[in-house]
């Protein structure tokens, strides 16, 4: 028991806090040891699937770390409040994995970091797509040279919309979807909703990183916010770097979920290099890469993930094991200038003009 590590997980506001509790109950070295919402209701769903008997369930952070230690702890909460509970949380003294996105703003990116390097605990940022074998493969070949330098990104992510599905993607009906918008933070400005907020960090953070942390001079962004909404359900992102243009686009309303069938455009990315490119799209199982020496192209197949790459717990769970930083799209630095790049598109959309990435 002496090595077994103590996970928690903290406001459920994010349906993913489903997916990352699962991890943590399946993985051997994890004793998941009390969650934590305000709202009983929203907790019940993971009480019943991982049987965590009453006296691990609380409704108040504060309740909770009285209970137990904890070395990782999982938060979950609306993208515009993710400064507010990291600065909760993080005096607590447990590592920190927030859901993506980083957060509602660069300035409150900022306070997130500031608060981890206070209380001395690591903040890892979890992006999902970062444990798709085949993009973790583009970067390999990017590191490796097999396209020479990365110098264009173009990105297209997105679904159906954040309340066609919950944990484990299980599916709701469209009855249930519009019921839930007028209500759902998803759909509420304040909060952080919107498809560039949810879906662009995916695309600048993944693209930052397969670009060795280059970041761009000047970003154009245009939203389409249906009557009605106070958010945007698509967004189209062009973002100027010294080696060209790049381009990130987010979609609420895809015709289908990537994970079940491909929409087209095909949810993914295309890298550009100076030897090559590179295509890999979402939970697909081939690639294909164009080279000089194969100019026709070839299809290759990513290599399967493996421990301890398959999951953002188990990539927790090793760095706190082997005492290591933090790295990739999951790190702060990483991460914050993905954010840079999303606050300069939020800023472009707001004025209507091309705007220069603030630092």
């Amino acid at each position: 028991m002496g090595d077994r590590l103590k996970v928690v997980g903290i406001n459920f506001d994010h349906f993913h806090m489903g997916d990352l509790l699962r991890m943590a109950h399946e993985h051997p070295a994890v004793d998941l040891v009390g969650i934590c919402d305000q709202d009983p209701n929203r907790m019940q769903d993971a009480i019943n699937a991982f049987g965590i008997p009453a006296d691990r369930v609380h409704t108040d952070p504060q309740s909770l770390f009285d209970s137990t230690s904890a070395d990782l702890a999982i938060l979950c909460p609306a993208a515009s409040k993710h400064g507010d509970w990291v600065e909760r949380i993080a005096p607590f003294g447990s590592d920190l994995l927030v859901e993506k996105p980083f957060a509602g703003s660069l300035a409150e990116a900022d306070r997130m970091i500031a608060a981890a390097r206070s209380a001395g605990v690591r903040l890892a940022i979890n992006w999902p797509l970062a444990w798709v074998a085949s993009h973790r493969m583009a970067k390999r070949l990017v590191d490796d040279g097999q396209i020479g330098q990365c110098i264009e990104v173009h990105y297209y992510g997105g679904n159906r919309g954040p309340l066609w599905h919950v944990a484990d993607k299980v599916e709701r009906t469209a009855e249930e979807v519009q019921r839930e918008k007028p209500t759902s933070w998803f759909y509420k400005q304040s909060h952080g909703g919107g498809s560039l907020l949810d879906y662009l960090g995916y695309g600048t953070t993944l693209g930052t990183w397969y670009m060795d942390g280059r970041r761009p001079i000047e970003v154009t962004a245009m939203v389409d916010r249906p009557d009605g909404l106070e958010v945007d359900e698509h967004s189209i992102v062009v973002a100027r770097y010294e080696t060209g243009l790049s381009k990130f686009e987010t979609r609420w309303g895809t015709f289908t979920d990537p994970w079940t069938h491909q929409p087209q455009p095909k949810c993914g990315f295309v890298l550009v290099g100076t030897e090559g490119t590179i295509s890999s799209y979402d939970y697909e199982t081939s690639m294909r890469i164009q080279t000089r020496d194969c100019p026709e192209g070839r299809q290759i197949q990513p290599t399967p993930l493996a421990p301890p790459l398959e999951n953002p717990i188990q990539y927790m769970v090793d760095v706190i094991q082997n005492d290591r930083q933090i790295d990739g799209p999951l790190s702060t630095h990483i991460s914050r200038i993905g954010q840079q790049i999303v606050d300069a598109a939020v800023r472009s959309a707001r004025e209507q003009r091309t705007v220069p990435l603030l630092q």
